[in-house]
């Protein structure tokens, strides 16, 4: 049995990582402050199918907690780390930069600090495809530069990139950054964009979609992207930042169709131009993800979309 550290464990990827390494035998530590960036009682309902398990234990806790964060590690000894929590949002990140500094480059500052204190085996970090930024490299491949990010949040998981590397360097740590691509799918946040879609096409209420849905996203559903995150727990790579995706972009605006299709009402469209935080494309190169994790998605874009208006239908 390993122990396993998982930070924003009441959000979408981490709630679902949870439970994958308990039912495979493990111990969790599953670390959230339950903020309220977005519905608490949904967080609570997100982890509530896996809190009282008896290899859980459920820490509230900052992230920028410094010593709330080391005496966590003290106590529990985790052989490896899955640090999720983060304030996400690229549009959100817009004008807020010293909270995303606070959370994402401090907060994780500490995590990284109290796991070369503890000796802890392994720290995989959730990185962003929005770290590519409008890069003319398609697909997207892990050795672009990546050094013109679009907004504060990608800003700051590059940063910790570049950290993470420091601390391979100088202390031996392996770190692995896991740059995610459109993950969706149950328990996703309400601003999310497949979320906000289904809920404003079954509302009734106007979309905005950028450039009349003539972009695309990379989507990717959450069960391949924890068995990428899992496996990355499990493998100890030195220093490696790998992308986890489909490799299949989709138009936004057959995405809508799709949606529409699996609601049975129309969507009533907005379609302003982008913004400059917004690129045309997402698209992952997985073949590193393949070559080292044995990664392999198994959800296509409609199958996906079924599981996310099915869970929808039932909240």
């Amino acid at each position: 049995m390993k122990t396993f550290l998982v930070t924003g464990a009441a959000g979408l990827i981490g709630s679902h990582l949870c439970e994958r390494l308990l039912a495979a035998g493990d111990r969790v530590i599953a670390l959230d402050n339950f903020n309220d960036y977005y519905d608490v009682d949904q967080k609570h309902a997100n982890v509530a199918g896996f809190k009282d398990h008896e290899n859980c234990t459920l820490a509230e806790i900052d992230i920028r907690d410094e010593a709330g964060v080391s005496q966590l590690f003290e106590q529990h000894q985790p052989d490896a780390v899955a640090h999720l929590a983060a304030m996400a949002n690229v549009r959100y990140s817009i004008g807020r930069t010293p909270i995303y500094n606070q959370v994402n480059i401090t907060g994780s500052i500490n995590l990284l600090e109290a796991a070369k204190a503890h000796d802890c085996g392994n720290f995989v970090f959730a990185s962003t495809s929005s770290i590519y930024g409008k890069t003319p490299n398609i697909p997207f491949v892990e050795d672009d530069a990546c050094n013109l990010p679009l907004s504060a949040y990608p800003a700051s998981k590059k940063a910790i990139e570049l950290m993470g590397y420091t601390y391979h360097n100088l202390h031996q740590m392996n770190f692995t950054a896991v740059r995610f691509f459109s993950v969706y799918g149950p328990r996703a946040r309400p601003d999310m964009m497949p979320f906000m879609i289904t809920d404003r096409i079954a509302r009734g209420e106007t979309i905005t979609l950028f450039d009349a849905g003539q972009m695309k996203r990379d989507w990717t559903f959450v069960d391949d992207i924890v068995s990428g995150v899992d496996a990355a727990l499990r493998k100890p790579l030195g220093y490696e930042v790998i992308n986890l995706g489909r490799g299949e972009p989709v138009l936004m605006a057959d995405f809508v169709t799709m949606l529409e299709e699996l609601i049975g009402k129309k969507a009533i469209l907005d379609t302003p131009p982008a913004p400059a935080s917004e690129p045309k494309q997402t698209f992952a190169n997985i073949e590193k993800a393949q070559r080292l994790l044995g990664y392999d998605p198994q959800t296509d874009v409609r199958q996906g979309l079924e599981k996310l208006w099915a869970w929808y239908q039932k909240r």
